[in-house]
């Protein structure tokens, strides 16, 4: 039963491209617009969604590198393939059921922008109105994308390729679509309670913080436990793609070229510099040494932390938010390795505890309704967010990954498992 199914699964993808050939869309109307287009906002948005699109190849040396030279291809595939998986599951349902007409602030109506209807040139007075709804959407995928990318981490050299494809569309539906609409949706459940996420503190980064870690308890520890990483440089540079990607990912999501893109791109550089020095000054202080990985590692936190507060605090907050985030979180993967739970890249310690963090100071520092502004509702509102948010995205991820498993097997056999990924996956081998 498992292997028939798993074998059907390039049916259900290509079944997925048909729909969009039978429902193609023409997004090239634009008479019926009554809001200009700002060439402005429109350029720099265009720009914006190429610089997240890069941060998923980033993502992809970040983690390759990490990993030990039989699972370097398989890892860095998982993170490079949702540039296709994503691209067309937003088209045909993802965007809709993040953006479409709201069903009691927790989900959009899948037949809105159903294989992209209604998705046109014109602006959406909603969904940045100088800029064609289209570019909109296509902003948004870049975030979509990268999200079940992230969680891939966790789970690195012990999980089938076909079973990640399918958890990654079910996580898209089920839980990335929801948290979209939530969060972003004028009619959103959170953002009517008056949750602040700038650009994805909670929608991208908790998410797949709290999935990696349903995703290492399901699969269990990895039969060799490799600490080596293959190749340094990869991280390196995965770092500098996915630094230079997130001033798109952060200051993108302002919708224009505004003030709020300027405070947005500056508080992003300071806070990812700010964690990385942090990073690797504390690893001084307790171990004696300061690690490249440490401070590739360091930066990327401090990016997290500042992503659901980029345009709503000052320069020296967003300081106080990178310094924070890389000590808390630099403990917690410690106190996670001690817990003996196998969250292969560590993602729940950086990218899940550094989005609680940025959410909590969030609330804290955000202007006129921050904490330190003697304001406590959004405060009060963010703790009960990040609980909802918890308690849903661990709990639905676990039971996609049972969903999953029960259709086609999550982990690999362990003589692949020995062999490594890289061959036994995808027959190919990293030199």
């Amino acid at each position: 039963m498992k292997k028939n199914w798993g074998s059907k699964l390039n049916f259900v993808l290509l079944a997925i491209l048909v729909c969009v050939v039978l429902f193609e869309n023409d997004p090239y109307d634009y008479s019926t617009s009554h809001l200009p287009i700002d060439s402005g906002d429109t350029a720099w948005m265009i720009v914006a969604s190429a610089f997240v699109l890069l941060m998923t190849p980033g993502l992809a040396f970040f983690y390759g590198g990490m990993v030990n030279i039989k699972n370097v291809i398989s890892t860095m595939l998982q993170s490079f393939v949702a540039l296709g998986v994503i691209s067309v599951a937003w088209v045909v349902i993802g965007f809709s059921l993040a953006f479409g007409d709201s069903f009691y602030g927790i989900i959009g109506s899948p037949i809105t922008y159903f294989s992209f209807k209604n998705v046109t040139l014109a602006p959406h007075p909603e969904f940045g109105p100088t800029i064609p709804f289209l570019i909109f959407a296509f902003f948004q995928l870049k975030f979509a994308i990268i999200t079940p990318a992230l969680i891939s981490g966790s789970f690195a050299g012990r999980i089938r390729f076909r079973s990640y494809i399918l958890f990654m569309l079910l996580f898209t539906i089920f839980i990335y679509s929801p948290l979209a609409h939530m969060t972003w949706h004028p009619e959103g459940l959170l953002r009517k309670w008056g949750v602040i996420d700038f650009a994805g503190g909670t929608v991208v980064h908790m998410s797949a913080g709290l999935a990696a870690l349903a995703g290492a308890l399901f699969l269990g520890k990895r039969k060799i436990l490799e600490e080596k990483p293959a190749n340094i440089p990869f991280v390196i540079l995965g770092t500098g793609l996915l630094w230079f990607g997130w001033f798109g990912f952060n200051a993108g999501s302002a919708l224009g070229a505004n003030f709020d893109a300027v405070v947005a791109f500056a508080n992003t550089n300071l806070a990812s510099a700010t964690s990385m020095i942090t990073w690797i000054f504390f690893d001084r202080f307790r171990d004696g040494k300061m690690s490249a990985l440490g401070a590739c590692i360091g930066a990327i936190v401090g990016l997290v932390a500042i992503t659901p507060a980029a345009g709503v605090v000052t320069l020296g907050q967003s300081i106080f938010i990178g310094f924070i985030a890389a000590i808390i979180s630099n403990l917690a993967i410690g106190v996670f390795r001690k817990l003996n739970i196998d969250d292969t890249l560590d993602v729940f310690p950086t990218h899940g505890i550094g989005g609680i963090v940025g959410m909590v100071l969030t609330s804290v520092f955000a202007a006129d309704v921050g904490l330190v502004y003697g304001e406590y509702n959004t405060f009060l509102m963010h703790l009960v967010a990040i609980l909802v948010i918890g308690v849903y995205t661990l709990g639905m991820s676990y039971l996609l990954f049972k969903i999953v498993n029960l259709i086609t097997p999550l982990r690999v056999r362990e003589d692949q498992e020995e062999r490594g990924l890289d061959a036994s996956q995808h027959g190919e081998y990293f030199n």
